[in-house]
């Protein structure tokens, strides 16, 4: 079970895990949505983190350490193919989703991390403008409701036209034409 400050708790070890690496990561996803905009349940985290020259066997050696163990079997063809190492955190009980950073969208994401203080312990987290992106892409009705959550509680304070342009090269990229009509949308609706 879960515990109250599970978040908190998690955040802090693999804090500590990840500065003594000198990985660089931020957190994404609900927990992001929590701190930009508003409340809802989860019961992970999700975390990029860009491995370098590091091993992901190594990583989850150096996680041991720090109260985190794989929830499945992640072999090395497992990790090639997904690049998440799905960990569970001792001390909280949750379960924690480590994904391996891969070049470009993540690399961009993770120089515009934004250090957030988590009852207490700075941390790493996606920006605002990125976080919509993320949830934008991955379209579905908790990830809307996240940006409508976040744009309702940032509101001007948003820098609307980077995320324009992230999702323009996401559409070039992804041959799609829907994402930037999504965002526009749930930014009418806001008024």
């Amino acid at each position: 079970m879960p515990s109250s400050s599970g978040p908190a708790e998690l955040l802090a070890d693999l804090a500590a895990a990840l500065a003594a690496l000198y990985l660089p990561w931020y957190v994404f996803g609900a927990q992001a949505a929590l701190i930009w905009g508003r409340p809802r349940l989860t019961t992970d985290v999700d975390v990029t983190v860009r491995l370098g020259d590091l091993d992901a066997s190594a990583l989850v050696a150096a996680l041991g350490e720090h109260g985190f163990a794989l929830r499945v079997a992640a072999t090395p063809a497992f990790v090639r193919q997904t690049r998440v190492l799905p960990l569970q955190h001792d001390r909280s009980g949750l379960a924690l989703d480590l994904v391996l950073a891969g070049p470009g969208l993540e690399d961009l994401f993770l120089e515009r991390s934004v250090p957030v203080d988590v009852a207490g312990v700075i941390v790493p987290l996606i920006s605002a403008e990125d976080l919509i992106v993320t949830k934008i892409l991955a379209g579905r009705a908790k990830d809307i409701e996240d940006v409508r959550g976040v744009l309702a509680e940032r509101g001007e304070r948003l820098r609307v036209d980077q995320i324009r342009s992230t999702l323009t090269m996401l559409e070039e990229a992804l041959g799609q034409s829907d994402l930037l009509r999504l965002f526009e949308t749930e930014l009418t609706r806001r008024g």
